[in-house]
């Protein structure tokens, strides 16, 4: 007698034996994300309360009171900080390898973005610590937030206009190595036919 034929296992065995765990996933997913929402909306009350006042009294130590000075510092911070965001996030759509890669970059953005955000957050403000940050930079930090605003503007024209200029750099090249590609061919072509014309 032969040997017998393993038996494949039926539909409930294979359901007993496998459990689906796309419950259990989503789930932990569902956990994860409510944390970290509760998380963010943490970290927003604390920062709404605390940085507004805390990053006026830097800029105010920093400044002194003197109008210049500070007109040229939140000119420096504005045009600094307006431009490495953006690079960061040009630098991440570049290189994009999937949505992780690219959440990497944009918290980047953010965190190079922290300095004019932090001073956006004093003048456009609501609550005591912006009010608190308004009047320490009126009497500390004057001309600071103009600079700032105009830095910040100088700052992203400069970017688009370098962005602009290396488009341009890059699609002048790729024309021009299509054109020089067209005339080796024709080239070749014209050395094909003088080689097969007859003596």
């Amino acid at each position: 007698m032969g040997a017998s034929e393993p038996t494949e296992p039926d539909s409930t065995q294979r359901g007993q034996s496998l459990p689906s765990t796309g419950g259990s996933t989503f789930f932990s997913r569902a956990i994860i994300g409510l944390v970290g929402i509760i998380g963010l909306l943490l970290a927003w009350l604390v920062g709404s309360a605390v940085i507004p006042r805390w990053w006026a009294q830097r800029l105010g130590n920093t400044t002194d009171g003197r109008l210049i000075f500070g007109s040229f510092l939140g000119f420096a911070l504005g045009a600094l900080f307006t431009i490495l965001p953006l690079l960061a996030l040009a630098a991440g759509w570049r290189f994009r390898k999937g949505w992780r890669r690219m959440l990497v970059f944009v918290v980047i953005a953010v965190i190079l973005a922290a300095p004019n955000l932090a001073t956006l957050g004093i003048v456009l403000g609501s609550g005591n610590a912006s009010h608190a940050g308004e009047r320490i930079l009126d009497v500390d930090g004057p001309g600071l937030r103009g600079g700032s605003l105009v830095g910040a503007i100088i700052g992203a024209l400069a970017f688009f206009a370098l962005a602009f200029l290396n488009g341009s750099r890059r699609r002048n090249k790729r024309k021009a190595k299509q054109w020089k590609a067209a005339l080796e061919a024709n080239e070749k072509s014209e050395e094909a036919e003088e080689a097969n014309e007859p003596a």
